[in-house]
């Protein structure tokens, strides 16, 4: 059994909650513990039960609430080497006890959830998505802030039944929003976002060629995007490579409420 809630998921702060039977993750911890507390409880989760968070890459969006939830909780951190170096004032906070270092591209072990780091292109110390698999069969996978999709990230998506995937920005939206140029280019660019139509062709290569039963999609830009746009603009490309649509389970994490737990 794996179940998967979006706490949060966007620009402005992003949390997500895994369980097994036996073992709660948290990856990322971006909102302020108030709030990732307040939606734990909607689940009926209590944050002391909470076996360690896992750390994608060092940018606040996706760390805002670590060492505060942490220290509170007693719970261990996992994170790469470089990301800690990357995030000094949340790590001088964190109990020595609870940091813990991984290494992309090798598994390691929460209780009963075999985790596999997996590097992905965004401009951080040393970022990665996850593979989260319980018994050898089912697995589940995190990507979000991904600047190019590479043959490396599809490779580890393939074998997954759900993912959390990054759908930031639809591409003319983003030309035509109020950001400032610099931010225009670094989103766009190869250590940026993932657009909405990459999203769209990854997913329906995933479905064609993979295990792919559910999808949501995630990190939604704020100014550059909107839910029924990145919905529509994924579901399109899926009818452009001749996918059943019917096929998967789509939907689009809130950037701000808690989303309902998916059983899996």
């Amino acid at each position: 059994m794996l179940n998967f809630c979006s706490l949060y998921s966007g620009s402005s702060g992003n949390s997500l909650f895994v369980e097994s039977e036996n073992t709660k993750l948290l990856i990322d911890a971006g909102m302020s513990c108030k709030k990732i507390e307040e939606a734990l409880k909607t689940i009926e989760v209590e944050p002391s039960s909470i076996n360690a968070i896992l750390v994608t890459h060092e940018h606040v969006d996706h760390i805002k609430g670590l060492s505060t939830i942490s220290k509170k909780y007693d719970i261990p951190v996992f994170a790469t080497k470089e990301t800690f170096d990357a995030m000094p004032n949340q790590t001088e906070k964190l109990s020595e006890k609870n940091i813990h270092y991984l290494n992309i591209a090798e598994k390691f072990y929460i209780d009963d959830l075999k985790i596999l780091p997996f590097s992905i292109s965004h401009d951080a110390a040393n970022p990665c998505g996850f593979n989260i698999v319980k018994d050898n069969s089912q697995q589940i996978s995190i990507a979000t802030d991904i600047g190019q999709m590479t043959s490396d990230i599809v490779k580890h998506l393939e074998g997954s039944e759900f993912i959390l995937l990054e759908s930031n920005y639809e591409t003319e939206v983003l030309k035509s929003c109020s950001y400032p140029f610099p931010l225009k280019a670094r989103i766009a660019s190869s250590t940026g976002h993932l657009s909405n139509e990459m999203a769209g062709k990854t997913i329906s290569y995933l479905v064609k060629n993979g295990n792919l039963r559910t999808a949501i999609l995630g990190h939604l830009s704020k100014e550059s995007n909107f839910p029924e746009l990145a919905y529509r603009t994924v579901i399109d490309e899926m009818l452009a490579n001749n996918c059943n649509t019917n096929s998967i389970s789509l939907s689009v994490a809130s950037r701000e409420l808690p989303g309902k737990l998916v059983k899996l």
